[in-house]
């Protein structure tokens, strides 16, 4: 079975998870320059089999889009040029960032480590892709 990556889109920095092969588990893959994300994904998907993309939609509190919102649809515009195989599905989230610094603290990880931006993307994006298993059952 293929596996399914999730992309916490970012204009510096995005963050990138997938799943096992079975489709149970979702793990942080990586952050990568957001320059450098098409690059990496094309890679990625040349060495593993990918079902589908998830890409975070970001949503405020009364459920319109965020400003990052134009920038999300222009990259998966280019991601669904890029590897028109491969179906990208939108997952929200809201509070993925604050989740993913409140896993960092109860996991025990220092101030220091916390500061991380680039490890708050990764976890970010994993908890879209947990998110978007757990509806899928």
């Amino acid at each position: 079975m293929a596996r399914i990556l999730a992309i916490d889109y970012g204009t510096k920095r995005t963050g990138i998870a997938v799943t096992d092969e079975l489709q149970i588990i979702a793990s942080g893959l990586a952050t990568v320059d957001t320059q450098e994300l098409l690059p990496f994904l094309k890679d990625y998907c040349s060495k593993e089999p990918v079902s589908c993309f998830v890409v975070g939609a970001p949503k405020q509190m009364n459920n319109e889009v965020s400003q990052s919102e134009p920038a999300i649809l222009a990259f998966t515009e280019r991601l669904g040029t890029a590897l028109p195989d491969i179906p990208i599905v939108r997952a929200d989230e809201r509070f993925t960032s604050k989740l993913a610094f409140r896993a960092m603290i109860d996991s025990g990880l220092s101030k220091k480590q916390r500061r991380n931006k680039a490890l708050i993307d990764e976890i970010s994006a994993t908890i879209i892709l947990q998110g978007y298993l757990d509806s899928k059952r």
